[in-house]
């Protein structure tokens, strides 16, 4: 009996140590650089209590600005074409190959109000893309930049506070997954590199290889598009958390290939401020 019961008693222990490293810190908790270091907790956003109810008010005639903006992706989707024709394409989960550098943290940008009383945020600075890969059923790695650059996000008309019935829509850009000075398993690039790996060169501007002949880092203006819902709320901090879905495009190997649909779901932290 007396094993038993301290076969409980550590299993309870890890049990609780566990949980505590998968959850996100608290975002009153002070932690020290050694209570982060080698846990992934750097990867995971602040929280906020479930009665965390609140409501911030807010004065058109005064600037406020969205700040800290963390944003943690959990779920990863990739929209596959079916084999049978009859059929639509749809969603499929994979699972994420890259371990603890996937969310957006310190993003900051404008909060404005509109003629119709809505706000508006406007992403200006911050980490405000990570590389990530997903590995899909059937073994294809499928990576993409996730990102929020240049979002412009608006919530619905006649807002006077922000509370839990806030939601946050808007389109951003999606800049090109691998720089110009990358270069492809054959040498081939956009700024440096060969121009072509055909064996006859002057079949390389044909069809069938200038596709990877021709290599373009371009950023997809308007490509993606994210939703961001507002489930707590602290008014005397002014901190507000939720839950957020994007859609994107994956990466396309500097023009060889055609983007896949991305599509990312998790939870985001933010604070707002009274700008100065």
């Amino acid at each position: 009996m007396r094993y038993r019961t301290l076969i409980a008693a550590l299993l309870a222990v890890c049990l609780s140590f566990l949980t505590a490293c998968s959850e996100g810190p608290d975002s009153s908790q002070t932690l020290t650089y050694d209570d982060i270091v080698n846990t992934g907790l750097a990867n995971n956003c602040p929280e906020l209590p479930e009665t965390a109810r609140g409501s911030i008010a807010l004065d058109r005639d005064s600037s406020y600005i969205l700040t800290d903006l963390c944003i943690q992706p959990t779920e990863y989707f990739v929209k596959e074409e079916p084999t049978n024709k009859r059929q639509k394409a749809e969603f499929v989960e994979g699972r994420k190959l890259t371990r603890y550098t996937s969310s957006l943290d310190q993003v900051t940008g404008d909060l404005i109000f509109d003629q119709d009383n809505a706000l508006t945020f406007k992403e200006q600075y911050g980490i405000d893309f990570q590389a990530i890969t997903v590995l899909l059923p059937g073994g294809e790695e499928v990576p993409f930049l996730f990102t929020v650059k240049g979002l412009v996000a608006k919530s619905q008309p006649g807002v006077s506070a922000i509370n839990t019935s806030i939601d946050f829509e808007g389109i951003y850009n999606v800049p090109s997954y691998r720089g110009s000075s990358f270069l492809d398993p054959k040498g081939r690039g956009v700024t440096s590199g060969y121009d072509n790996a055909v064996a006859l060169p002057n079949r390389a501007d044909d069809t069938e290889f200038s596709k990877a002949n021709v290599k373009f880092a371009d950023t997809s203006l308007k490509a993606g598009e994210i939703s961001l819902k507002i489930s707590k709320v602290d008014s005397e901090t002014g901190e507000i958390a939720g839950i957020f879905e994007a859609i994107q495009p994956s990466d396309t190997d500097l023009g060889a290939k055609e983007a896949l649909e991305v599509k990312v779901g998790g939870t985001f932290y933010g604070r707002v401020e009274t700008a100065s």
